[in-house]
């Protein structure tokens, strides 16, 4: 037997038994929809957005390198510092040695999946660095020392009785599962985080290299905090995110929202173009007023380029990390993502943490999608990630990385033509 995949799969029924669990997903999934319906059928364009979206990832992708290149060359001119990290390793590390450089006690970090790809907690804690997550959804998750359990929505996870439980025992004092109540609460613990932090981290939607701005949507504000307070910021970013204009990167905006949270623009979008400045003393351009002196914009690699040039992984790199097809999979609303990954979620998690943390990693997150092809119709770009399933299985069957269910299946097919293993009526006489 597959011992590997035995202990995922206990994980999974357990999943399926979680009571909490299902009640979370079940909220989530009926508002999701009547939000995103809502917000389609008021954006007449939309169609139009998505495939110029898609045409802008085909050709952003096709010109990495150069796209990387210019980025470099527009943030530096600007004042800024570019780093390429090659591996999780060395993007975690530079981003630490940054920090220590500048004697870094606090760090407010708002929400990136990047950071959470090369576990950059982990290692800005085990240097003595206190690190706060000030996105509400992270913030209890690290309240619990627990991971994402959705891209977008990292906590959904948990009902709003679960929280107040949370808070409660975080606080010393009973709270109520009144959502208003709990977020005035995070509201009043982080607001000192960000005044006193040294240092704060954050991830980008997408980047446009014409300027090197930096695109972060977010709803809370917490972002805005965490770039626009402390003295330095280091955003952190995957190559894939890069697209050539800002004009292109605005469209990208306009699409990921109604499919990540059903709205028709977010409450903000933060267009971060270089260091704080200012030349109204003689026009002298002096860098850092009361945003940060220091931006440091820090690249990841870490297997992108591998599936980049992976011809039948390439469209992959198209995602632009809406989370509408965990959304609407019937998978994800079963057993939700705690379980359903390792730090990418679902089928197209699949995907990426085959190149960004190995075949092994991805092995029993790509033999639970069904390939039913829904997260296809949804997503924006029309990524075909029940095609790239069957390819990543097709190389974890060379690899040896199969259920001990799934090769007995095929050798029933293959021998008596079922896959129960049930010979046929008719052959017995």
């Amino acid at each position: 037997m597959s011992l590997w995949f035995d202990s995922y799969r206990e994980a999974l029924t357990k999943e399926m038994e979680n009571e909490v669990l299902k009640v979370a997903l079940e909220r989530f999934t009926r508002t999701y929809w009547n939000n995103r319906n809502k917000a389609l059928r008021r954006l007449p364009y939309y169609n139009y957005y998505r495939k110029r979206v898609r045409e802008v990832k085909t050709w952003s992708i096709a010109h990495i390198d150069e796209l990387i290149k210019m980025v470099k060359e527009n943030l530096e001119a600007l004042g800024g510092t570019f780093y390429l990290a090659n591996t999780a390793k060395d993007a975690a590390e530079y981003v630490a040695k940054v920090c220590s450089e500048h004697n870094a006690k606090l760090i407010v970090k708002s929400k990136s999946m990047v950071t959470e790809e090369i576990s950059l907690n982990d290692v800005l804690i085990s240097r003595g660095m206190e690190v706060v997550e000030t996105d509400l959804g992270e913030w209890i998750i690290q309240l619990r020392s627990e991971k994402p359990s959705h891209i977008i929505y990292p906590a959904i996870h948990l009902t709003r009785e679960e929280v107040a439980k949370t808070f409660s025992k975080v606080l010393g004092r009973e709270l109520p599962s009144d959502p208003s109540i709990l977020v005035r609460v995070a509201r009043e613990k982080l607001r000192e985080k960000f005044i006193n932090a040294d240092v704060g981290i954050s991830g980008a939607n997408v980047i446009a290299a014409d300027t090197s701005t930096i695109f972060i949507i977010e709803n809370e504000g917490n972002a805005r905090f965490s770039t626009n307070a402390p003295p330095v910021h280091i955003c952190v970013s995957g190559i894939e995110k890069v697209v050539p204009t800002v004009e292109d990167a605005l469209l990208v905006s306009r699409v990921v929202t109604p499919n990540a949270t059903g709205q028709l623009m977010p409450v903000y979008i933060s267009l971060i173009t270089g260091p704080s400045r200012t030349a109204d003393i003689e026009l002298k351009l002096t860098l850092g007023v009361h945003g940060p002196k220091e931006l440091y914009l820090v690249l990841v690699d870490n297997g992108r380029s591998k599936m980049i040039n992976d011809p039948d992984f390439r469209e992959a790199a198209y995602c632009v990390k809406c989370g509408a097809c965990l959304s609407d999979c019937p998978i994800y609303r079963e057993v939700g993502g705690i379980v359903w990954s390792y730090k990418y979620i679902g089928g197209i998690g699949a995907i990426w943490t085959y190149f960004t943390h190995g075949l092994d990693k991805a092995a029993p997150l790509a033999f639970t999608c069904t390939t039913c092809g829904r997260c296809k119709a949804i997503c924006p770009l029309e990524i075909d990630t029940p095609s790239m399933i069957t390819k990543l299985r097709e190389r974890l069957l060379r690899a040896g990385l199969v259920p001990q269910e799934v090769l007995t299946t095929i050798k029933n097919v293959k021998t008596v033509g079922n896959p129960f293993g049930i010979t046929p009526f008719l052959s017995r006489w």
